[in-house]
């Protein structure tokens, strides 16, 4: 079986993948790139091809999946995000009362 070839796959990965790639695509992502992040997604989910001894092996794992919205995130630290939301207070709080 040739690398690149999915017929190995269950439909429903192959759904999956074609949702991911979508996605991908929607916040302007190549084509080709998120092809190959849909299924790299589907790789590390699932294990790989499911078809033969369907139903056998290891359980999917969402975590990917559920991470994946929450990724890119503020480069800035949880400390100095709490600490500037600390002194922002201390700044609003002083200036009411004087």
């Amino acid at each position: 079986m040739p690398r690149g070839d999915i017929s190995s796959y269950t439909g429903k990965q192959k759904r999956k993948a074609e949702h991911i790639e979508e996605g991908y695509e929607d916040r302007g992502v190549g084509h080709k790139e998120a092809q190959r992040r849909a299924w790299a997604t589907v790789n590390k989910e699932s294990g790989g091809g499911n078809k033969s001894g369907s139903g056998r092996g290891k359980q999917d794992s969402h975590a990917s999946s559920r991470k994946g919205g929450r990724k890119g995130g503020s480069s800035q630290s949880h400390a100095s995000r709490s600490a500037a939301a600390k002194k922002g207070w201390e700044t609003r709080r002083h200036r009411a009362h004087g």
